[in-house]
């Protein structure tokens, strides 16, 4: 697909590449027939999204900067309302996913407070009569996400990871078991800066983990920039540190190759490890991509400035 769009969100569903981007766009490309699309706005106003999310029955998106208005896209017949607003002037949300279980999260950069503005989706166990007290982590001063491919939360099983960038990266994470009580993880990766930091993340399982980023202002640099986890996002260990392209915005393992194959992307380029996230080899010099998606295990999408692009991998 070609057009006038800045594309940072994709969902996969009924043999179609679902996405959403700027001037308020949403649409889908069929993986089978490229001629087979459409495309429609979700409101008169050139709102930016940068979040696509789906559960059973609804695709859902926010768009960037406030007000956020809360999009529900009923997949039948693609009727879509507003559900909510957002009205804190802080509001910005970067990432938006659901798994299996229509459990979901939004997030988006804190409040001026320091205190964390998500959106969570879940069917409650708790007793309704009981007090919940969240225990979501506070932000240092700078701490922020990156908007920049719906990736900076991953969920494996009962888990969730949260990634946070600027002057401090770190990673979040919790159990939908218990949403309320979230943890707190340091990271040795790049940060200090506002441009710094983790922008995506992904698990193969609960325990492994990587995560890439670097500095979108400069984005040759490849110092602290990967990093894999092995113990569940407790302790990350840098990989291919001054050894890769550079800044990525996207990160996914590839399916059924238990942890060893990755593919990441940014603007510059897409590269490719083989030995689990350690060495990184460049296999396409395509330039103005920001997100990527597995079809199946030879096939993946991506997307990003004016286009949508499928790769075969052999």
């Amino acid at each position: 697909m070609k057009d006038q769009i800045s594309i940072r969100a994709l969902q996969i569903y009924d043999g179609k590449v679902w996405y959403s981007g700027t001037d308020s766009k949403f649409g889908y490309v069929s993986l089978k027939d490229s001629a087979d699309k459409m495309q429609m706005r979700l409101s008169e106003e050139k709102l930016e999204f940068r979040t696509l999310a789906q559960d059973s029955k609804q695709f859902y998106a926010i768009n960037i900067l406030s007000p956020a208005y809360l999009f529900a896209i009923n997949k039948k017949s693609l009727k879509y309302k507003i559900t909510k607003v957002d009205t804190a002037k802080t509001a910005f949300f970067d990432a938006f996913i659901f798994d299996k279980f229509d459990r979901g999260i939004a997030i988006s950069d804190p409040m001026e407070s320091g205190n964390a503005n998500p959106l969570l989706f879940f069917k409650s166990v708790l007793n309704p009569k009981e007090t919940v007290r969240p225990t979501f982590p506070k932000y240092f001063p700078g701490e922020a996400h990156f908007a920049a491919s719906n990736t900076n939360i991953a969920m494996n099983g009962d888990k969730v990871w949260i990634a946070t960038g600027g002057t401090h990266s770190r990673i979040f994470k919790f159990s939908w078991s218990d949403p309320m009580k979230w943890e707190a993880f340091e990271t040795p990766f790049v940060q200090g800066t506002s441009s710094t930091g983790i922008y995506s993340i992904d698990f193969y399982d609960k325990n492994f983990g990587i995560a890439v980023g670097g500095d979108y202002t400069k984005q040759a640099e490849n110092i602290d920039n990967i990093a894999t986890t092995n113990d569940g996002g407790k302790t990350w260990q840098i990989q291919a540190s001054g050894k890769n392209t550079g800044y990525k915005t996207c990160v996914k393992f590839r399916p059924k190759s238990k942890g060893k194959d990755i593919i990441a992307v940014g603007d510059q380029n897409i590269e490719f490890s083989s030995d689990y996230g350690k060495t990184w080899k460049t296999i396409s010099e395509e330039k103005g991509l920001y997100v990527c998606q597995w079809i199946d295990q030879n096939t993946v999408v991506f997307a990003g400035k004016n286009r949508i692009v499928k790769m075969k991998i052999e």
